[in-house]
């Protein structure tokens, strides 16, 4: 009886099927843990944060895929920072990695993967298997997507809208404006370029001023608080004198006068001198009796003594200071820089003038950033709403509201009739360039406050003066 091939037993044929396909599987489920019998390279790295990262995800050396995370520990430092430690199980061709090797965790696609990204170090020593990467090896933690979104939220989508808002207004119809103030700074600019190129040249000798400040200063430091008592003692004499300033002022007035009354008096006054002499020459016994205050005056003058011998001293550290400070002011060269600047600031002059009394007068800018806040008032969860109303115009025959073959000045009419021709409001009303109190504009805050005229074109500066006021003022109807 012959014996039965394998082929012929469906059994063993079935068994053997089976087996193959758990192997298979079994190989498939622990793919992402390594392969058995496939030696690895294992080492560890510290990081501030783990970002996301989950067992699996990919670990890449150069753009290539060299291993894989295998596991991630928490981590608390010796300062309580909390952190987290990440096992790589890496092939034999990423080993030897230096010990300086940089570690970071970078996004892989924008729905939240990632992947471990080595950068090889220059360290001779290389790491051995279960060997960590130290922290300050670690990048940063990287930017999230949700991070990114989150920068954006209430008050600073507000505040976004806010600002175009503002900023557009602002810029709007000040184009002339605009186009004039950079035309004055051409001059500014021709005047700086001079004295900015004498100032960076090596002949001007200007590297040479702040060492010499900081030798100065460090002269003066050691008596640094016998001039603060100095000028302590300064501020006390000068406040008493502030309050005779006037007799000062007057003495000072009187002084020319009086110096020549000198000169013409003080010869003919040499026979008083000459008998003041022979006075005190009798009073010279009553002098002796000021020895009686000696000891009071030896008191004063040894307090003032020490004063005196650090007078010197202080006389001699001041001398490099003051040779430095002549070297300066000998400077052709820097006193030509000087009138430079000079220059350019009597060219700034004219445009300060115009723009510092929309300010100064007229409080414009103050009033623009204070309503900032209530621009955007209007909102929910979704966003900000700007708050607006619609201003319906007449469609009159050459009126503002649409296109029209001339300006709108529609011709004069009684207002007081019954039935006008055309609406008031057809009429055009336009101020481009409101006074601010400007050189040669009457003093008045126009913009903002121009009065209405009904019934009437009106193009540019109303002749009404609205005055100073830029709130609360009623200046007409509107």
């Amino acid at each position: 009886m012959k014996r039965s091939a394998l082929a012929a037993n469906p059994v063993l044929i079935g068994a053997a099927t089976v087996l193959i396909a758990i192997v298979a599987v079994v190989l498939a489920y622990n793919a992402n843990s390594g392969l058995p019998f496939v030696k690895t390279y294992r080492i560890k790295a510290e990081v501030p944060d783990a970002a996301g990262l989950i067992v699996g995800n990919d670990v890449r050396k150069g753009g290539s895929r060299v291993g894989f995370v295998s596991a991630v520990v928490p981590r608390r430092g010796t300062d309580g920072s909390q952190g987290a430690t990440v096992e790589l199980k890496l092939d034999e061709s990423a080993r030897p990695l230096p010990a300086d090797s940089r570690v970071e965790i970078r996004p892989r696609s924008v729905l939240g993967l990632k992947y471990v990204q080595l950068t090889p170090g220059k360290a001779t020593t290389a790491l051995k298997d279960g060997q960590t990467i130290d922290l300050r090896y670690a990048g940063a933690k990287p930017v999230e997507l949700d991070d990114l979104f989150d920068t954006f939220d209430t008050p600073t989508r507000k505040a976004s809208g806010s600002n175009l808002v503002e900023f557009g207004t602002a810029v709007a119809g000040r184009g002339d404006g605009l186009n004039r103030a950079i035309v004055g700074l051409t001059p500014l600019l021709t005047h700086a370029e001079p004295a900015l190129r004498n100032l960076v040249d090596p002949g001007t000798g200007l590297n040479r001023l702040f060492p010499a400040l900081l030798q100065a200063a460090d002269e003066v430091a050691p008596v640094a608080q016998s001039q603060a008592d100095l000028v302590t003692g300064l501020r006390r004499t000068l406040g008493g004198l502030d309050a005779v300033k006037p007799a000062i002022q007057d003495s000072i007035s009187y002084g020319p006068r009086a110096l020549k009354a000198g000169t013409e008096e003080l010869p003919r006054q040499a026979a008083f001198v000459n008998a003041s002499t022979e006075l005190f020459r009798r009073l010279r016994p009553a002098f002796a009796s000021l020895s009686h205050a000696a000891p009071g005056l030896a008191a004063a003058l040894r307090a003032g003594t020490p004063a005196l011998r650090r007078s010197p001293a202080l006389n001699g550290r001041l001398q490099t200071t003051l040779r430095g400070l002549q070297t300066f002011g000998n400077d052709d060269v820097a006193l030509g820089g000087l009138a430079q600047l000079g220059a350019a600031a009597t060219a700034l002059r004219p445009a300060v003038a115009e723009i510092a009394p929309a300010q100064t007068v007229c409080n414009y800018v103050t009033l623009l950033t204070r309503n900032l806040a209530s621009a955007l008032s209007e909102s929910d969860t979704i966003g900000s709403a700007l708050r607006v109303g619609i201003l319906t115009l007449p469609n009159d025959p050459d009126g503002e509201s649409g296109p029209a073959a001339k300006p709108a000045n529609g011709p004069a009419q009684d207002l007081k009739a019954p039935t006008p021709l055309f609406p008031a409001d057809s009429l055009l009303h336009s101020n481009p360039y409101p006074h601010t109190a400007s050189p040669g504009q009457p003093r008045e805050c126009e913009a903002g406050n121009e009065v209405y005229v009904p019934g009437k074109q009106v193009i540019g500066n109303t002749p009404a003066g609205e005055g100073v006021v830029t709130e609360g003022q009623k200046v007409g109807a509107k």
